[in-house]
């Protein structure tokens, strides 16, 4: 799972992330995070971690009648619709009932969603041994059973293995099989080009002004090609201000999202414009090969320029002032340490989501059992974060309203429970149970504060770090308006960017959060405390809800495809390495 970024801290915390945090710095960034909002238009995305799975089975059902089975596993993914997709097969091994197969399968992780596994065996017949096994007609051959789990389930053991019990499989209820079929045991490895990072410092010379009346703040942006010919950025540098022979901090690219050292890559150098409308200096196309090259050489590369006549050669040059390559730590790595990301979440009930009781409310609980957004978020978050959480007790809480004949309370347990160390529930169904049997016993008030709860989720985490824990945790805050005590929040977020958190906030129902925004540093500057205190890194995602629940990006890829990032940040720049 690697990605990409320019100073030593981020680019460092990218490796092995997801869609990196590009921002990491000081107060200053808003240029940096306006290119990276930029980036992300002309779809800027990580990818993730390779993984190659293994398998062996014991006390397989014997189907033949003068000989064993001759057994081989098929793979596949099932997608949120239910639709299976092979993703691969291994090699027949003949006369076996507890066979260890050779060949592997390799799938890529994404910690986003939750990626279901099936692995189902067959008894190939005699009479296609010579077959290649990808031409194999699987309703030729003899089922002997199916297993299932998610992808997340594997990666999370301490040492990456899964046993599971093999049974008949609903499609195949009708057959004469006992509900037993042997036992299927998986093991996976990341590949080791989801480690493996090229350190560089690039440089330029002589750039070309763009404006007489203005400065050049120049930086560079490193895309891959992909088929068709279109370019997919990889890589940006960050932005310097008023420089035309700039060197930028050192970049770190993960090997895996180039797909290697000899493929193509386009290096743009753009001049920043607040507007968004970056003007392109030059450009040039090299690969990783290359570029290590020029390092060795000493020697710079022209830009480009094009134009309607073909492309301008220009006096301005890249280059390569050092090049290196190492293996990072990943995201998976520090899971199979015994590292966990541990879920919390928090509610908002105040007035303006409308009374309960009454359809038109976002806490309208459908008699259908068609979930609200808030479950809905809930449900979708939970479900991922799940796997990654060893007890499955997660705290969860609710601001902006007066239990009965109380005041109004900022946060209080969903279960009802008056402790404040009483605030856990079992599972992400206890959650959902929490939160109907709140909704009976709250009366919605108001305001709406953030305050309390991030000071409660930063206390945890503060806790669990002074007893030498390896977790961390991920705020979830569901919410129909616009947060009251904007100051007082800053303030929570700047002292809990120092601790094991992020927090995701998703906002719910039809209001403005346009000034909500300010509170992800991915669009805006650096949040600042009241006394003037900058925070450490961004630990805040937001996202509307309304603008992803229809479209191909869920609202959990939108919250989640950062977090393994943050995670990376945390680790790093603190200098706490996976032990195994």
């Amino acid at each position: 799972m690697g990605n990409c970024c320019s100073d030593d801290r981020g680019g460092r915390a990218a490796i092995g992330g997801t869609p990196t945090d590009i921002g990491l710095g000081n107060g200053n960034d808003a240029p940096n995070d306006a290119v990276h909002l930029y980036l992300r238009s002309r779809g800027y995305h990580g990818l993730f971690s390779q993984i190659q799975l293994s398998f062996s089975a014991t006390g397989l059902r014997d189907r033949d009648v003068l000989s064993k089975s001759d057994p081989m596993l098929v793979v596949y993914t099932r997608g949120r619709d239910g639709v299976l997709k092979e993703v691969g097969r291994t090699e027949v091994v003949l006369n076996s009932l507890n066979p260890k197969w050779i060949n592997t399968v390799n799938v890529t992780f994404q910690f986003e969603i939750v990626q279901t596994m099936l692995f189902r065996l067959y008894d190939v017949d005699t009479q296609f041994h010579q077959i290649d096994v990808k031409m194999l007609k699987l309703e030729e051959q003899q089922f002997l059973g199916e297993a299932s789990c998610a992808l997340s389930e594997i990666i999370t053991k301490s040492n990456r293995s899964l046993t599971l019990d093999l049974t008949h499989g609903e499609e195949y209820t009708g057959l004469s099989c006992p509900q037993n079929c042997g036992r299927l045991a998986l093991h996976a490895e990341e590949c080791i080009s989801s480690k493996t990072a090229a350190e560089m410092i690039l440089r330029c010379s002589e750039l070309e002004h763009k404006n007489l009346f203005s400065r050049t703040d120049p930086f560079l942006v490193i895309s891959r090609y992909v088929d068709g010919g279109l370019s997919i950025p990889v890589c940006k540098t960050e932005v310097i201000r008023s420089d035309l022979k700039p060197t930028w901090k050192p970049v770190f690219l993960n090997i895996q999202q180039v797909g290697s050292k000899d493929s193509p890559l386009v290096i743009e150098c753009f001049n920043f414009n607040s507007s968004g409308k970056h003007d392109l200096i030059g450009k040039l196309k090299k690969s990783l090969l290359d570029l290590e090259k020029l390092h060795s050489s000493g020697t710079g590369e022209n830009l480009a320029l094009p134009t309607a006549a073909g492309d301008k050669i220009l006096k301005s040059q890249l280059f390569v002032d050092t090049f290196s390559e190492s293996t990072q730590h990943t995201f998976l790595d520090y899971l199979a340490a015994g590292f966990e990301v541990n879920f919390m979440v928090a509610v908002d009930f105040t007035a303006s989501n409308g009374n309960p009781r009454l359809p038109d409310s976002l806490h309208y609980i459908d008699p259908s059992g068609r979930p609200n957004a808030y479950q809905r978020a809930i449900l979708e978050v939970g479900e991922v974060l799940q796997f990654y959480d060893s007890d499955r007790r997660f705290p969860a809480w609710g601001f902006g309203a007066r239990p009965i004949d109380g005041p109004v309370c900022h946060c209080f347990n969903l279960n009802g429970s008056s402790s404040s160390t009483s605030c856990e529930v079992e599972g992400i169904q206890g959650i959902m149970m929490a939160y109907t049997s709140a909704l009976l016993n709250v009366s919605l008030a108001g305001p709406t504060l953030f305050g309390p709860v991030i000071s409660n989720a930063a206390q945890i985490a503060g806790q669990s770090l002074a007893n030498g824990h390896h977790r961390y945790f991920v705020l979830l805050i569901i919410t129909d308006g616009v947060v009251t005590d904007l100051q007082e929040t800053k303030d929570a977020l700047v002292k809990a960017s120092d601790l094991p958190l992020s927090i995701l906030i998703v906002g719910v129902g039809g209001a403005d959060f346009k000034e909500m925004e300010v509170l992800d540093a991915d669009k805006g500057e650096r949040l600042e405390s009241s006394n003037g205190r900058v925070a450490t890194r961004d630990i805040v995602q937001f996202v509307p809800f309304r603008d992803v629940q229809n479209g191909e990006i869920s609202v959990v890829q939108e919250l989640l495809a950062e977090l393994p990032t943050q995670f990376l940040s945390y680790m790093r720049t603190r200098e706490i390495r996976p032990s195994y």
